[in-house]
Parts: structure tokens; C-alpha cells; sequence
């Protein structure tokens, strides 16, 4: 994949990480508005954090599984 198309997820990434820790905080979840700032600044296209190619897939993948779940668990909470 391009150079760009990573700076572009990044940049989502971010956007939306830190759009779900401010949801987490307005509704006082502490502990999720932690984990979304984290992945705010883990996904930060600025300073890279260098994982490697696959220590990076591993986090993605988690990430994902972890975002899913929340959708699911969020739905049958409401």
C-alpha cells in the first residue's frame, strides 16, 4: 500500500479514537475514555511508534476484535 493511504487511516484513526474518548468522558466511562486516548496517541500520525510490520498487524487485528465487540455490547446495553 501507498505512503499516503496509512497517513490517511492514521489521521482517521485519530479523529475518531479521540470523537469515542470524548463520548467515553461525557458519558463517565474513565476507563474507556482512557483506552480511546490511548489508541488516540498509539494510531497518531505525527510521531510514528515503530512496532514492526507484525507486532503492528497483531495490534490492528486486536483493535478491531475489541472495536466490534464494544459495537455489539453498546447495542444490547440500549
Amino acid at each position: 500500500m501507498p505512503f499516503g493511504y496509512f497517513q490517511i487511516v492514521r489521521i482517521a484513526a485519530l479523529i475518531g479514537f479521540s470523537v469515542l474518548a470524548y463520548q467515553a468522558y461525557e458519558n463517565k466511562q474513565i476507563e474507556l475514555t482512557i483506552v480511546f486516548v490511548g489508541l488516540a496517541l498509539l494510531f497518531q500520525p505525527f510521531i510514528k511508534v515503530a512496532l514492526g510490520r507484525q507486532l503492528w498487524n497483531i495490534v490492528d487485528i486486536i483493535v478491531g476484535l475489541f472495536l466490534i465487540v464494544l459495537l455489539f455490547t453498546s447495542k444490547q446495553r440500549k
